[in-house]
């Protein structure tokens, strides 16, 4: 249920046939949605899906909060470059 694709959500593992990713759902599930509000934000998913996506996250949770992590560190340095608010 889960793939990875260069050049697809920047080769970041996905939900296959979406482009939702792992990453995208540890975000939400982290700031406390449970599996079943997350597959009602995006309607087109799975409960399946989504517990996929979790089981994924659980099983490689430093790797994925290191990502997170990474990406947050990214965002506040191009904010702190460029201005933004």
């Amino acid at each position: 249920m889960l793939v990875e694709t260069p050049g697809v959500c920047g080769g970041r593992l996905r939900i296959n046939g979406t482009r939702i990713t792992v990453q995208r759902v540890a975000t939400l599930y982290k700031q406390g949605l449970c599996a079943e509000d997350i597959e009602q934000t995006y309607e087109h998913l799975s409960l399946a899906q989504v517990f996929a996506a979790l089981a994924y996250y659980h099983a490689n949770r430093t790797e994925v909060d290191a990502a997170l992590a990474e990406e947050d560190a990214l965002y506040d340095e191009l904010k702190r470059e460029f201005g933004g608010k």
